[in-house]
């Protein structure tokens, strides 16, 4: 492939209801989207970071200038085999993941296009033809509005519930959702908002029969997270800390999770996605699809992604409407009443783009061309 042009858009789309994690309350999503170009076929990807740099080290602004000034130039220079060259030519770029990886979804969605093939297909996927959704409910104004949301999602059949924490709002917060109700699947994420000193509290959640507590300490530590397991029967998911199948066979060798949560942007994209799975399923340890409140974009190659073998527990990919009164995609990625997902056949990541709506929500778009590269 020779890439003709890459386009950015950024988007800005509100959310239906707030979102709040141990760090922020989010209203508004703005989202850079990537098209990349070449012999009249286009290719979609989706940047999934943040507004604010609180979940790592990327936002929006710094995914944008990323992408435009060192991502863009690196592979519209070059003929790529595949989409596996992305990665090697970006690699050198510190950090980063989340827009070195939205480009390079963008360039998997375009060699399936280019191949007729579904993304899930193009990625070795296909394990599944249904994807088991979760849901992600943040952080509430009163326990009564969080038990209400959780009624609300388990009317509409979804298979597991993950509940935000942070320190005030854990132990028994949790507790009266398990009292409420007793046999859900139920699992907590504390975003990294915890110590090894908060142990003890942690420990307490080992009454509540959780599937697992995800991140608890810090984003980028591996080593306390090995102490901290040991103490408590519940699993540890690792979130923030692994970006890549070097840090999972670490945290591995450490035992310092059961766990591992696989998010696209986090890791730069589906080669180091598709690596970090193969090392976890030959160590036997479990992974599942997390979510960044991603619009449609993002949200198809999330399902894509959780076609691949090792993805065996319920992710964060859920419906559009939970966060869209209209998202970008048509149709809409919807549910159903099993809390399923149906994986499409379509070409590529398997959904139009909404074009209309594209336009409407877009509030900036750059087009980067090898002539404005060089």
């Amino acid at each position: 492939m020779n890439l003709d042009r890459i386009v950015l858009r950024q988007l800005r789309m509100p959310l239906v209801h707030f979102f709040e994690t141990s760090f922020s309350r989010t209203y508004t999503r703005d989202i850079v989207v990537v098209e990349v170009q070449s012999d009249g076929l286009s290719g979609w990807g989706e940047i999934t970071a943040g507004e604010n740099p609180f979940y790592n080290e990327e936002w929006t602004v710094s995914a944008w200038a990323i992408a435009r000034d060192y991502v863009a130039p690196r592979i519209l220079r070059r003929e790529l085999a595949s989409a596996l060259d992305v990665d090697p030519l970006t690699r050198h770029i510190r950090g980063h993941n989340m827009a070195r990886g939205g480009v390079e979804a963008a360039v998997w969605d375009l060699q399936a296009r280019r191949n007729g093939n579904p993304l899930w297909k193009e990625i070795g996927g296909g394990a599944r033809r249904e994807i088991p959704c979760g849901v992600s409910i943040g952080i509430q104004d009163t326990v009564e509005q969080l038990l209400e949301k959780i009624e609300t999602e388990l009317d509409a059949g979804y298979q597991r519930i993950k509940m935000k924490i942070k320190p005030g709002w854990d132990v028994d917060a949790v507790a009266k959702v398990r009292e409420r109700f007793p046999s859900i699947r139920l699992m907590a994420d504390a975003n990294s908002a915890y110590t090894l000193a908060d142990a003890p509290k942690l420990k307490q959640l080992d009454d509540f029969m959780l599937m697992m507590i995800e991140q608890p300490l810090a984003h980028d530590d591996i080593i306390d997270h090995a102490q901290l397991q040991p103490k408590l029967e519940t699993p540890i998911c690792l979130d923030e800390c692994i970006r890549s199948a070097h840090h999972a066979e670490q945290a591995i060798r450490l035992r310092a999770g059961r766990i591992i949560n696989i998010k696209l942007g986090r890791v730069g994209g589906f080669g180091e996605a598709i690596r970090l799975h193969d090392v976890c399923q030959k160590a036997n340890i479990p992974v599942w699809c997390g979510g960044m409140l991603e619009a449609g974009i993002g949200r198809a190659h999330n399902i894509a992604l959780a076609t691949l073998p090792n993805f065996t527990l319920p992710g964060d990919v859920s419906a559009s409407k939970r966060y869209w009164k209209r998202d970008i995609i048509v149709p809409e990625v919807e549910t159903t009443p099993t809390g399923t997902i149906e994986v499409r056949d379509g070409v590529g990541f398997g959904y139009e783009i909404d074009r209309d709506y594209l336009d409407h929500v877009t509030v900036r778009t750059e087009t980067i061309s090898l002539e404005s590269a060089t």
